[in-house]
């Protein structure tokens, strides 16, 4: 639970997230209050006690009602192109941010299972600041890049090397699809299981409590 002076600055940041984002309902959903201060009070989670703008490049939030599938398509050479569908929860990209309002509200009512679609898609928000979705945001001082590819580095790559030799991991093996994802994965972890990232991953969650300036552990634990 936040302290009451975290409280009052979390309340601040959902007032300047409403008022600069756009929300719009797909598929005939119509969006409401709930939906609007659910997904702002979950994204403006991200900014506490940061010195940061409020999602700079993020214009509109897409809210569908359900899963929804989105259209892909990969080259597999010869000019040869691959369509294919994908359901999903959520996506981030260049000025949007889409959701499932479904998984958006679960989220917002089991804070402790590990996975929240809008923590993850705000996280890929803040890693993609910089031009890049690499898994390696603003991090604000030089010397801080260091350690970050260093200790986020050495556990994507273990995670990797566990997915490849069917090993459990308490990291959702999709971390291991890409640094991009990883760093949105461990983002959920670091604010819903926060004691345990910080007993099984020390350093990354050292790493995160950094970026983040919070320590979610500490609040869980009081």
């Amino acid at each position: 639970m936040l302290s009451p002076e975290d409280g009052a600055e979390l309340e601040g940041h959902i007032q300047v997230f409403l008022a600069e984002k756009k929300f719009e309902g797909c598929a005939g959903l119509e969006i409401t209050d709930e939906m609007r201060v659910t997904i702002a009070a979950q994204a403006c989670l991200l900014l506490l006690h940061r010195e940061t703008d409020y999602f700079p490049d993020l214009d509109v939030i897409l809210v569908d009602p359900h899963t929804y599938v989105a259209k892909t398509s990969s080259l597999l050479g010869g000019g040869v192109a691959l369509a294919d569908e994908q359901a999903r929860l959520g996506q981030s990209a260049l000025g949007v941010v889409v959701l499932a309002w479904d998984a958006v509200r679960g989220g917002a009512t089991g804070m402790r299972d590990g996975h929240n679609v809008t923590l993850h898609e705000f996280a890929h928000q803040l890693d993609q600041e910089d031009g890049a979705a690499d898994g390696a945001p603003v991090l604000g001082k030089r010397t801080m890049y260091t350690a970050w590819a260093h200790v986020l580095g050495d556990e994507f790559a273990h995670l990797v090397d566990d997915v490849d030799k069917h090993r459990k991991s308490d990291i959702d093996e999709y971390a291991a699809t890409n640094p991009a994802e990883f760093f949105a994965v461990v983002t959920e972890m670091f604010f819903e299981k926060s004691v345990q990232l910080k007993g099984r991953h020390p350093q990354l969650y050292d790493q995160l409590a950094l970026f983040f300036h919070q320590d979610p552990a500490a609040r869980a634990s009081a």
